[in-house]
C-alpha cells in the first residue's frame, strides 16, 4: 500500500467519527504518516505530521497486513511490528480505525 492507498482506507474506516475522541498518529518507515484528529466531529484524517495522544509506528507492508487480516495487530504488537508512544488506553480502541 502507498500513503494514498492507506489515507483513504483510514477516511473510510473513521467516517465521521470513530468514537476514539484523541488524536492518532500512525507514523511510517519513511517519515509519512497519516493522522486522526478525532477531538472534533467530523473527524479529520490527514497526512499532516500532528502531535498525537497517541503514535503507533509501523511499516505500511505490516499496516496492509493487518488491514488483509492477515496480522492482527496484537500478534504485531507482541513481535514488536508495532511500537506505541504515548496514551496506551487510546491504543486499545484504534482496532476502531484499523
Amino acid at each position: 500500500m502507498n500513503l494514498e492507498e492507506i489515507t483513504n482506507y483510514v477516511i473510510g474506516k473513521v467516517g465521521n467519527d470513530c468514537g476514539i475522541g484523541a488524536v492518532v498518529k500512525f507514523a511510517f518507515e519513511d517519515g509519512s504518516c497519516v493522522c486522526v484528529d478525532a477531538k472534533q466531529v467530523p473527524n479529520l484524517v490527514s497526512n499532516n505530521d500532528l502531535d498525537a495522544d497517541c503514535t503507533v509506528r509501523i511499516s505500511k507492508e505490516d499496516f496492509k497486513a493487518i488491514t488483509e487480516g492477515s496480522l492482527s495487530p496484537m500478534t504485531a504488537v507482541m513481535f514488536g511490528k508495532i511500537k506505541i508512544e504515548g496514551n496506551m488506553g487510546i491504543a486499545m480502541q484504534i482496532q476502531k480505525i484499523l
